[in-house]
């Protein structure tokens, strides 16, 4: 996929959603933008300045991060279930949009062998009425937002 193709984003099931992202980069480099707190504040919140208020990357760690976009701001946190380095990273995922309605979220890193890396993360919620809030919050356009970002970054490292 080239840097301006958009995700794949669909729904699974009433409450699952399925993301999958190509990257022109290899295996090692899009891990380190998902783990290295320096790469990951760079593109995850779209661009935008993001607060790491807490970053514990292993089994059972905490993180949260705030965006800012203007006056706006945007936070998020989870808890780290499984990091099986370079293959998957297992977590929760709130947005205080949308408190207390927790996602379970699975990325998984495919290498696929030419220099680029798929990225796959299948979210799963309580309800179908959660992973329809998400949809509705914009949750689309913000994720193709970061991934362009994550492109940008991936880019400048080459």
């Amino acid at each position: 996929m080239s840097t301006t193709t958009k995700s794949t984003i669909l729904t699974s099931s009433d409450r699952e959603l399925h993301i999958e992202r190509d990257f022109d980069a290899p295996l090692d480099r899009v891990w380190d933008a998902y783990s290295r707190i320096e790469q990951l504040s760079r593109w995850w919140g779209r661009g935008h300045v993001v607060d790491v208020e807490r970053w514990e990357f292993r089994k059972g760690g905490h993180w949260r991060f705030v965006e800012h976009d203007g006056d706006d701001t945007f936070g998020f946190e989870g808890r780290f279930r499984e990091i099986t380095p370079k293959q998957r990273i297992v977590q929760s995922f709130e947005w205080d949009g949308m408190p207390a309605h927790i996602s379970i979220d699975t990325t998984t890193f495919v290498d696929l062998g030419d220099g680029r890396t798929r990225v796959v993360t299948d979210s799963i919620f309580h309800t179908a009425e959660e992973c329809a809030g998400m949809v509705a919050s914009g949750c689309e356009a913000g994720i193709n937002d970061s991934y362009c970002a994550l492109d940008a970054l991936l880019a400048a490292e080459r």
